[in-house]
Parts: C-alpha cells; sequence; structure tokens
C-alpha cells in the first residue's frame, strides 16, 4: 500500500507492502526508494517513534528495520542526529536518452553556450526586491499571451537604441526561447499558401526539424563569405516559399556578417512577394570589430519577423526570448501562443523589464562584451592565427568579429572533422564539427571545426585553448 508520513515535519511517500511482513515490507519500502533516489541523500527520516505512529507498526518493528539498513549502508544514524538516507548513487532506470552524453567533458568548448557564470545575480535580486515591492497581486495571475506591457514596453526602447528596431509595445510578444518564437511562425507560414522556408545552409540542424515539425517544408539557402545567397530566392528552385530564416548579423555557424548588398536584394524580395523575413539575432549585441550591426528589421519593419532572446547575454534557464512582428502578424502569433501555452512566466519578465530599465542590463552586456572579446583574442593568439581575416601563417580562425563560436577550417587534404574530434576527445575536449550543420551531405563539404569560447569558467579557459591547440598541432593543421 501506498504510505505517506508527515509527523516529523515533511513529507514521504513509500510503496508499502504489508503482506510482505511487517518488518520486511518496510525494509523493501526504505530501500527501494532510497535506490531509486526518490529518497535523496541526507534525508532525515522520522524517528522510530513518530513513524510507528503513521503506519500503525510497532516502535520495535521501525527501529528494527531502521537497523538492518544501517547495516546495509543505506541509512546512517548518529546519537543526537536521528537517522538520515547514506550517501549512495542512486539506481539507473534506463539507458541515456538517444543522442545524450554520459560524460561530461573536461574541457567544453562547444558553441551556442554562454559563460552562466557570470549571471548578475546581485543586480537580479535588486531588480527582483523592487518588483515585489510594488507588483500587485493581479500580475500573479493569469497573464495575456504576448507577455507583460512592462517588459514590452521596456523592450521596444531597448531595441531601438541599441539594435535599431523600430517597433512599438504592441508588436512585440514574449515567448520561452527562440525555438517556440521559430515554431509559432513556422506554424503559421505552413498553414498558408506558400508552406516552404528557406533556411541557411549550413545552418542549425534543430531549428530544421523544429520548422518541419510545426508543419512548414525546408529549403537548404546557400552560405558564403558574403552570408547567405539571398539572391537565388528569386529563382524557380525557391517557389512556394513563404519566409526565410537568417543569422544577418553573425551566420550560424560560419560568423559570416551578411552583406550589405544581399540585405537589400533580401529585404526586395519579402516586398515583391510578400514574403517573410525571419531574422534571428541570437548574439547580435556582441561585435567586437566596431558597432554592432543594426537589425535587419529597422530597414524593412513590415516584413521581418525580429527574434532575440536573453539566453546568450543572461542565461538560457530563464527561458525568456522576444518576437518583434509585423502589424499582421500579431494576432496569429498571440492566437498560436495562447493555444501553445497561454503565457510565459511573468515575475521573471517584469524583473527583466527592471533591470532593463534600470539600465543594469545596459552595463552587464558592455561588461560581457569586454569579457568574450579578450577570449576571442586569447583563442587567436593561442592558436597562432596571422589575422581575423585567414591571411597565411596560422591556424584560420573565421568568423570571429563577432559572437561566442568562431569556425576552424580544415585543409583539403586533412586531416577530416572525425579524426579531429577523436583526438580532441581523447584529451577531455568537447568540439562540433561543420558537418553537423549541413543539410546534406557531399564530398565537397568543406570541413571544419567549430569553437565556442563562452562557456569554460575563466580559470580553466586556458588550459581549454592549451588542449585545443594541441589537438590542432598534432593534426598538422594550418602550420605556415
Amino acid at each position: 500500500m501506498s504510505t505517506n508520513w508527515s509527523t516529523f515535519g515533511i513529507d514521504l511517500h513509500v510503496e508499502f507492502n504489508a503482506g510482505a511482513g511487517r518488518r520486511d515490507g518496510l525494509e523493501h519500502a526504505l530501500r527501494d526508494a532510497i535506490r531509486a533516489g526518490r529518497l535523496a541523500p541526507g534525508t532525515r527520516l522520522p524517528s522510530s517513534r513518530a513513524l510507528s505512529t503513521e503506519i500503525g507498526l510497532s516502535r520495535g518493528t521501525v527501529s528494527a528495520a531502521y537497523d538492518q539498513l544501517v547495516a546495509e549502508g543505506y541509512l546512517t544514524s548518529r546519537q543526537g542526529s536521528g537517522t538520515s538516507v547514506a550517501e549512495i548513487s542512486p539506481q539507473r532506470t534506463g539507458a541515456p536518452p538517444e543522442g545524450g552524453d554520459d560524460v561530461t567533458p573536461r574541457y567544453d568548448l562547444r558553441p551556442g553556450r554562454p559563460d552562466v557564470t557570470t549571471f548578475p545575480a546581485a543586480a537580479w535580486l535588486r531588480s527582483t526586491r523592487r518588483v515585489f515591492s510594488t507588483v500587485p497581486a493581479a500580475a500573479l495571475g493569469y497573464g495575456w499571451p504576448g507577455g507583460t506591457v512592462e517588459l514590452r514596453t521596456a523592450l521596444a526602447a531597448y531595441l531601438g537604441r541599441t539594435r535599431g528596431v523600430l517597433a512599438g509595445p504592441d508588436q512585440i510578444v514574449i515567448t520561452t526561447g527562440y525555438v517556440q518564437a521559430l515554431a509559432l511562425l513556422a506554424g503559421i507560414v505552413g498553414a498558408g499558401e506558400r508552406p516552404l522556408i528557406a533556411m541557411e545552409d549550413p545552418g542549425f540542424a534543430f531549428h530544421r526539424n523544429v520548422v518541419r515539425r510545426a508543419g512548414a517544408g525546408v529549403l537548404p539557402l546557400p552560405v558564403d563569405a558574403r552570408g547567405a545567397r539571398t539572391g537565388l530566392l528569386t529563382t524557380t528552385a525557391y517557389d512556394g516559399t513563404g519566409a526565410v530564416v537568417v543569422t544577418p548579423a553573425h551566420q550560424y555557424p560560419t560568423g559570416a556578417t551578411l552583406h550589405p548588398d544581399r540585405r537589400r536584394s533580401l529585404t526586395d524580395w519579402a516586398r515583391s512577394t510578400g514574403g517573410l523575413i525571419i531574422e534571428d539575432d541570437y548574439d547580435g549585441e556582441f561585435r567586437y570589430d566596431r558597432q554592432p550591426v543594426g537589425a535587419l528589421q529597422g530597414t524593412a519593419a513590415d516584413h521581418v519577423a525580429y527574434l532575440g532572446t536573453a539566453a546568450k547575454t543572461l542565461a538560457p534557464g530563464l527561458r525568456l526570448a522576444w518576437m518583434v512582428l509585423p502589424p499582421h502578424l500579431v494576432g496569429p502569433v498571440t492566437d498560436a501562443k495562447l493555444h501553445a501555452d497561454h503565457h510565459s512566466e511573468t515575475l521573471a519578465q517584469l524583473i527583466l523589464a527592471d533591470l532593463i530599465t534600470s539600465h543594469a542590463y545596459d552595463r552587464h552586456v558592455r561588461a560581457r562584451r569586454l569579457r568574450y572579446r579578450h577570449r576571442r583574442d586569447l583563442l587567436v593568439s593561442r592558436l597562432g592565427a596571422a589575422s581575423a581575416r585567414g591571411r597565411q601563417g596560422g591556424v584560420r580562425v573565421e568568423g570571429i568579429a563577432a559572437g561566442l563560436h568562431a569556425m576552424i577550417g580544415l585543409p583539403p587534404g586533412g586531416p577530416d572533422e572525425p579524426e579531429v574530434l577523436e583526438r580532441a576527445r581523447a584529451r577531455g575536449l568537447a568540439l562540433d564539427s561543420l558537418g553537423e550543420y549541413w543539410h546534406g551531405g557531399g564530398a565537397d563539404r568543406p570541413q571544419g571545426v567549430i569553437v565556442g569560447y563562452g562557456t569554460p569558467p575563466q580559470h580553466s579557459y586556458p588550459a581549454a585553448l592549451d588542449a585545443l591547440a594541441a589537438v590542432l598541432g598534432a593534426s598538422r593543421i594550418g602550420t605556415s
């Protein structure tokens, strides 16, 4: 039978099979709960007197069960401290998820991850206190699907002055992340007369899957040193394309910036066809060679859905992102958001709004920009690159004018990506290969590795770069 007890001041649950014998049943119930991890190490159990009263067994029976589990190492008992769950590893209930990595790398240089150790906890707490001192009780209830007016207003001002985005609060919808924003838009495009979405090639494979699951088709849009080849959108190969997803400020993963001619070509396509440009501005705040490139949205506000997120500037765990939409899409997207999850978490929105309006967010972004630039410079220096433009001499490091990652091209004569990644794994180093990002395979595809410099803690970052340099040196890459 299922038994709960709470006399000790905590609620615990065990599956107690009284038919197995009173003492044996209790022993098995506690043992199974500890093995499965339902009773965590350090959990203090009720006294034998309290538990015997709760489950109707004698105190002696409970004491004997406790003593047996202490002898087996499942429990610990100290005079004056009561009985607690011992430090043991819970049983695994199955294989790790498909695609999951059961081994934590010693050095994590995978891209797409910020340095979460720099989260502005003190500023966040100050904003939290201000919010709770003024927030009405109604703010804790169900909210509008598009998000709080406080955050939408703060974002409209912030994005206007920092990214050149043209929008009022009524054009902004708050989501739980870029993935949800992309899925909502893909669902609307997929249900339209032109249900295909062009996506950069190479690009993030997971995002392609998000689009397909939302009901839209995917067409690859090639990328070169000038960014996405947007002129191709007017060819017959892209008939039926209702939207295109681009990362114009810093292409992912090559790092290219969309050339001005191609920006104009893209907005011309949108105006002439009524197509939608989905602008992924995932790390647009982090530009190192000049002022950040303004958002594409600022040149074609009626044809661009601008998507931004706090994942790179603050932390992915906040689950806060935003869409700046053309007016005709606000209603459909808000309705789709309503039926997806009703609305995003409210309190974090209010706290972020305060962080922005108090300018603590600006100060944090500036500090992170300097920190990441230093990391970028150290990466180039350690690898012996002659220049950020890839001149001869040293490893060819590309796409480092902005963002939190770089691409290292591999020479045609080898070694190939699997060989480099295997050598990296042997040194406890995690990287991504460029091959993971192509829409399809092919022998003519350029090869390379993608290095993220946001994740490693500050104290281990130099050692991570030493390991990377050793891997590339052992692979005889880029020596002059």
